[in-house]
């Protein structure tokens, strides 16, 4: 292995970092990509036991406290629980859109990696070409064995970028796939706290009978 890359010369160290960092995201993704960790069913079920209940200062704590992206999704939403659906609804969606993006986190990184690795095995294969055609120049056709050993080692780099796309293109593709399925998964759980929220909690207005333009969002 330790051959290979030597043949396959200085462009197979931004190849090596590319399998590196993908390794790395992989890693990381599959850690924290997972049900427990944004969208813990106990800990859902626990806030809708409370708000049901009327324990919002309880519901708030737990969430403040709460590591899983969904956490930051509810507590926007009960903050803004005394006033109308829409901007309950309008906290809910900007903060799920914060929270969407920290699930695609590094996600695009795999897509580049898988872009930019085959790119430099050819970048590689190109020089090594232009290598082996300044021998011939020199030394003629004489020798075949020595072009083979050349055109050869001038292939390392395509194949070991190709080594390095592909799983980073399965990877990505499958991580992008289940952070949108957590997605819709908050999404679904957003619209049961919203009704929740608008059945236990009415909207404060003013004596006039008109909601103030600052509604109370404390606990």
């Amino acid at each position: 292995m330790t051959e290979l890359v030597i043949k396959g010369g200085v462009f197979m160290i931004p190849i090596i970092l590319c399998s590196v960092m993908a390794l790395g995201i992989t890693i990381e993704r599959l850690i924290n990509l997972t049900l427990q960790k944004v969208h813990p069913p106990e800990f859902v079920t626990k806030i809708k036991r409370l708000l049901t209940q009327g324990n919002v200062g309880e519901a708030i704590a737990i969430c403040t406290n709460t590591a899983a992206p969904i956490a930051p999704v509810i507590e926007a939403g009960i903050l803004k629980r005394h006033q109308d659906r829409q901007h309950i609804k309008e906290a809910i969606e900007q903060a799920g859109k914060q929270q969407a993006t920290i699930l695609h986190k590094y996600i695009g990184i795999l897509a580049t990696i898988a872009s930019v690795s085959p790119l430099l095995g050819l970048l590689g294969t190109v020089a090594g070409m232009i290598k082996v055609f300044q021998v011939i120049s020199v030394k003629g056709v004489g020798n075949p064995g020595v072009l083979a050993g050349g055109i050869s080692e001038a292939l390392i780099t395509t194949a070991a970028g190709l080594v390095v796309a592909i799983p980073a293109l399965v990877v990505h593709n499958y991580f992008y796939k289940r952070a949108n399925q957590f997605v819709l998964q908050m999404e679904n759980t957003s619209l049961e706290l919203l009704d929740i929220l608008t059945e236990n909690f009415p909207v404060k207005t003013d004596s006039q009978g008109n909601q103030p333009l600052s509604a109370n969002t404390g606990a």
